[in-house]
């Protein structure tokens, strides 16, 4: 596999400008002339498919919801960075390009994130164009607030649903280009695989959700932004409906796949209440800026939070990190969540959370002012939990959210497969191996309206594209194929569910590669999950048939596809004999507790290769280098 990132040369804080200029372009009458398929239309495929049709391209755009507007996206609650400096305490673009290096624990590539920071600045000025209602100042200033891995305030918001408005401003745009034809949009439709013509991404499979139908679709380029996998824990803060097919089908066409045991785990969660649940439930982390995390010193200490006084309580992010505190990255603050309750310190009937207090913050402030900056979030806490904030401590712990792996793209975000881009969560490129809170949003906007528009032009304007039909024989052997795997799906007539699968694949890769990880562990399950795989194969059991609404067998193909997911990310973890970020082994730790990176073996991002069904995959390396930022040992102390 041939690893060729295209960074440009030049200053860093040029590159991104030069490349602009020498990208070859596409007239406007040639784009009425080229199409492209965007899956995914969250922010990142919302924002590409509007920004693209808006050039005159020919967009057909494909999720699996009834409308974009269900896409995850509005699940990012808590803001958007930007290095606007709107605050006066010393950010800017370096900064941001910094703080997203460091936060990321000096794993990720250098060019790319500074061309983040750069196009963060221009991010909001779009949305607040298109009408995004982000929080002011008194005198009209659009507002900022604090995040975890950061001593500024960069943050935008708008209240505590930042994803939600920016969603709705993407989605706007998106349905003025449905409207003039710029865009059609197929909902309720699943991409099962990609068709690749004289090697080249020349389409892809979709079935048809609602009745079943198997079909090719056809352009010049496709585009996923279809979000990330941490659903292969079963238990996460993702939608239910969130998967890694569409990557993992590219994956086994010949797209490299990227760090895949880069997984984030957030600090700031609802912390399980039993086994009956299908997902975890996400408190922002904004939440953090105000609110204290506690526990009690002592193991057992069952007094309610109000009975403990301050003199036996332990705030330990601000005891370990008196720089940062509350607002330490969320790898670290996950790290000390877990062991003071694997101490015994644990809060709430199952002693699994840990307390985040807002009583200083109400009284120095008022609860009316706590409010409104987080009242829509207190509110869904209540309904969940029969608990208010304003008079109680929040319960958090960790849970499964974010991944840092992704399809593996170079600077113009395309695949190894040529024609083939990945934008957004599906890709790995910006954030190492932890991201900063408040950067999904960015990145993903990022990439939909300011880089795939021009990257993918690029790409175009080089020509050779002749027309495939539906027809064409490529497409119709893909069809086969993805019919005889729902085939093979339906007729196993086992005795299992594939949830009940996906709940036990969930719990191996939780426990030997979560929050910590280690070389036994790792091993065993290695073991444990090809031997899963099989018996779902044999075992398995999905009601109804393929020419019908079938949510069984959406599920079935998505749990497949996980179990072979989940291989891979307890492979590449075995396999990076480091710690680095949200990759916790606990072979390698500072005395302090801390991750301890081996940067001569490991400065790389490790490109895992599909050799075939059932065969161990080629790992290939990129390189990183670094020229304007120097790694050394993380400290937010």
């Amino acid at each position: 596999m041939e690893l060729n990132a295209a960074i440009p040369s030049g200053p860093i804080e040029k590159r991104w400008d030069n490349h602009r200029f020498e990208m070859k372009l596409v007239n406007p009458a040639n784009k009425r002339k080229l199409s492209v398929i965007v899956v995914g239309s969250g922010l990142a495929g919302a924002s590409a498919s509007a920004t693209m049709a808006e050039l005159g391209y020919d967009v057909r755009c494909f999720c699996y919801h009834d409308s974009p507007r269900r896409a995850h996206s509005i699940a990012a609650q808590g803001g958007i960075n930007a290095a606007k400096n709107y605050q006066n305490d010393g950010d800017s673009v370096f900064r941001l390009f910094y703080d997203t290096v460091k936060g990321g624990d000096f794993r990720a590539r250098e060019s790319n994130v500074y061309r983040l920071a750069q196009i963060s600045v221009s991010i909001i000025d779009q949305c607040v164009a298109q009408g995004v209602p982000f929080a002011r100042e008194y005198g009209g200033m659009l507002a900022n607030r604090s995040f975890g891995g950061a001593q500024v305030s960069r943050t935008f918001y708008a209240r505590g649903q930042t994803g939600q408005q920016l969603l709705l401003g993407a989605y706007q745009a998106l349905a003025r280009q449905i409207e003039l034809g710029g865009v059609k949009m197929f909902p309720r439709h699943e991409m099962l695989d990609v068709i690749l013509v004289d090697g080249r991404c020349r389409g892809i499979v979709t079935r048809d959700m609602v009745d079943g139908t198997v079909r090719s679709y056809t352009a010049d380029a496709v585009v996923l932004a279809t979000g990330g996998y941490s659903n292969a824990f079963y238990l996460s803060t993702n939608a239910k409906a969130c998967n890694v097919s569409a990557a993992w089908r590219a994956h086994r066409r010949g797209a490299g796949f990227a760090n895949p045991c880069y997984t984030q785990i957030h600090p700031t969660c609802i912390p399980q209440s039993g086994d009956y649940q299908s997902k975890l439930t996400l408190m922002s982390e904004s939440l953090r800026n105000d609110g204290r995390i506690w526990v009690p010193k002592k193991a057992d200490d069952n007094r309610p939070a109000a009975q403990i006084p301050e003199g036996d309580r332990d705030y330990y992010l601000e005891r370990i990190y008196p720089s940062f505190g509350n607002l330490s990255p969320r790898d670290i603050a996950s790290r000390r969540a877990k062991e003071v309750v694997d101490e015994g310190r644990g809060v709430g009937p199952l002693k699994n959370g840990v307390y985040l207090d807002f009583a200083d913050a109400i009284g120095r402030l008022g609860a009316p002012a706590i409010g409104e900056r987080y009242g829509n979030l207190f509110d869904m806490y209540e309904r969940i939990t029969g608990e208010s904030p304003y008079e109680m401590p929040m319960r958090i712990y960790p849970a499964p959210h974010y991944t840092m792996g992704g399809l593996w793209v170079d600077y113009n975000l395309m695949t190894t497969i040529p024609g083939l881009f990945a934008i957004g969560e599906a890709n790995f490129s910006d954030h190492g191996a932890n991201r900063l809170g408040a950067s999904a949003l960015m990145q993903g906007l990022a990439d939909g309206y300011f880089v795939i528009p021009y990257t993918i032009g690029n790409y175009l304007a080089r020509g050779g594209l002749d027309p495939v039909a539906e027809d064409h024989a490529d497409c119709k052997g893909v069809e086969q194929q993805v019919n005889d795997r729902i085939q093979r799906l339906l007729t196993a007539s086992g005795k299992r569910t594939a949830d009940s699968f996906h709940r036990e694949l969930g719990r191996i890769i939780w426990d030997k590669c979560g929050m910590a990880r280690n070389k036994a562990g790792l091993e065993e399950a290695l073991q444990k999950i090809p031997a899963l795989r099989e018996e779902f194969w044999e075992n398995v059991r999905v009601p109804g048939v393929g020419a019908d609404l079938n949510q069984e067998l959406e599920r079935a193909g998505r749990v497949a596809d996980f179990l072979e997911q989940g291989e891979l990310m307890c492979r590449d973890a075995l396999d990076r004999d480091e710690s680095c970020g949200g990759h916790f082994r606990e072979e390698h730790q500072t005395g302090e507790g801390e991750a301890a990176r081996d940067d001569e073996r490991f400065s790389h991002a490790s490109v895992w290769e599909w050799t075939g069904e059932n065969q161990a995959q080629r790992k290939n390396v990129e390189e990183l280098t670094f020229e304007y930022v120097q790694p050394s040992q993380r400290s937010y102390k």
